[in-house]
């Protein structure tokens, strides 16, 4: 038998934790979802009457979508009176303010160009609310959408919700609508074991002694739900409270909205507290370490695995090794077709090693040249 060296040690480490990340994780939350109890729930305090709600839509050359935006808001199933809509416009150029007060909504702000949170922020300061809700302006939410997402403040630990996104859109040969079918379980198991450990920016709310000022280029989506936990509250998924948007049509477009995530995403991972364990139960660290950290060192899992392999190989290492480049080049190869030849199980494996090396190509960005807290509209989705 030849001997174990640090070749083979660091080829195996890299595939198992690239395996566990993918797939080995989310199995651990369902065997511990079957296994444990689910996370006892404090005793509802529903009120008399629903909350006050105000739902913040942050709005950015946004001329097409708003006023559909306001119109499915105005149109939910929840008392008018108890519904304060609200569109914060971040420095806008275009006619976004005046068509969504034509629309209807009770509140248009038109700041100057800030950042979609600082922008968020200066609305929850001017809100009525006790629930804060907040939505996408190309999102459309189903109409019993917000009184299923108000639901789970009758728990008095909850501090943050979200509900359940589905994108629309797939004949343009993105694979995120099945990526994300996967995310949402995983997200459910998450919620019913401790706290998820991220939301989407399509439909999530706090309660407004909850609300986080955070750094502007660090978005809601990520760094609310883990400083919610870190301050005693449990950050919650709703998949009754239903929402749908747009996707980018293509692989490519998906990739550079990724990357852009990404420059937001690595300062809450290195400098934003996520990678602190102070005031994380230990099964919402295991999830945090699981799921994110490890889920963001995936390109530089793949390159080492890779790395080693070709040396493994190169040092006659045996059939084994040969099987396992093989399958490498292969998954490589196959995204490569996946351009000129849009079938499905190409097209999967160009959407994984893009959206992959997102995780990477974002790091690089915010290195480079910081992350800038404003955003563009993602071309396809409006």
């Amino acid at each position: 038998m030849a001997p174990v060296t640090g070749l083979h040690i660091a080829f195996w480490a890299a595939v198992a934790l690239l395996v566990y990340a993918q797939a080995g994780y989310a199995l651990l939350l369902a065997v511990l979802a079957r296994v444990l109890p689910a996370r006892a729930h404090a005793a509802p305090q529903a009120p008399a009457q629903l909350p006050h709600v105000s739902v913040i839509v942050a709005a950015y050359q946004e001329e097409a979508v708003i006023a559909r935006r306001v119109a499915n808001l105005l149109a939910l199933d929840y008392p008018r009176e108890r519904l304060e809509v609200i569109v914060a416009c971040d420095g806008s150029p275009d006619a976004t303010a005046q068509l969504a007060r034509d629309a209807g909504a009770d509140r248009v702000l038109d700041g100057p160009r800030a950042g979609k949170v600082r922008t968020q922020d200066a609305a929850v300061a001017e809100a009525q609310g006790e629930i804060v809700a907040f939505s996408d302006a190309n999102a459309v939410w189903e109409p019993d959408a917000l009184r299923a997402l108000v639901s789970a403040f009758d728990d008095p630990r909850v501090g943050y919700a979200c509900g359940q996104v589905r994108f629309l859109g797939e004949q343009g040969g993105n694979q995120e609508g099945l990526y994300w079918r996967y995310e949402m379980w995983v997200r459910a198991l998450e919620s019913r074991l401790a706290s998820v450990t991220a939301g989407n920016g399509a439909i999530y709310a706090t309660r407004r002694e909850a609300y986080l000022h955070v750094d502007p280029i660090m978005g809601h989506d990520l760094s609310f739900p883990f400083n919610m936990v870190k301050r005693g509250w449990r950050a919650v998924y709703v998949p009754e409270a239903r929402a749908t948007e747009p996707m980018v049509p293509s692989i490519e477009g998906e990739f550079a909205r990724k990357r852009r995530m990404m420059s937001h995403t690595w300062p809450i991972l290195l400098r934003g507290g996520m990678l602190s364990p102070r005031g994380y139960p230990a099964l919402y660290a295991l999830m945090i370490a699981s799921h994110r950290v490890l889920r963001y060192a995936t390109p530089f899992l793949h390159a080492l695995a890779l790395a080693a392999n070709v040396a493994l190989v190169a040092l006659g290492a045996g059939p084994v090794y040969v099987a396992t480049l093989a399958l490498q080049v292969a998954l490589l190869l196959a995204a490569a077709l996946g351009g000129p030849l849009p079938l499905r199980p190409l097209l999967m494996a160009r959407y994984y090693v893009l959206t992959t090396a997102s995780l990477a190509a974002g790091l690089w960005d915010w290195l480079r040249h910081g992350t800038p807290a404003g955003w563009e509209p993602a071309q396809g989705t409006r």
